[in-house]
């Protein structure tokens, strides 16, 4: 069993930047790949980020390629999300996702945990 918990989020203008945090429990967190997913108001979930077990595999949604970067630290069972630029259509609920495999998925029904999410308003 894995518990995630999220934080970092908050109101910036567009622009701005916000760096996402996702803190894991348990002794296994290196064995997982972890994805950032979001979702707005009246929208269904969709994919942001993703990145391997291990690192070595990073993946984005076209839309934040070169805005957003996904990083990981197993030593301190954690992944981030750093978000530069932000835009005002980047506003949404930002939940972070564990999936039991060294590859990430951009299918949110593959992951396996998730935490309660954290809410990115950017005002414009």
């Amino acid at each position: 069993q894995v518990q995630l918990v999220e934080s970092g989020g908050g109101l910036v203008q567009a622009g701005g930047s916000l760096r996402l945090s996702c803190a894991a429990s348990g002794r296994t967190f290196s064995r997982y790949a972890m994805g950032w997913f979001r979702q707005a108001p009246g929208k269904e979930r969709e994919f942001v980020a993703a990145i391997s077990s291990g690192g070595s595999s990073t993946y984005y949604l076209d839309s934040v390629k070169g805005r957003f970067t996904i990083s990981r630290d197993d030593a301190k069972n954690s992944v981030y999300l750093q978000m530069n630029s932000l835009k005002a259509e980047d506003t949404a609920v930002y939940y972070c996702a564990a999936k039991r495999a060294l590859s990430w998925s951009t299918i949110y029904s593959l992951y396996d945990y998730w935490g309660q999410g954290t809410q990115v308003t950017v005002s414009s």
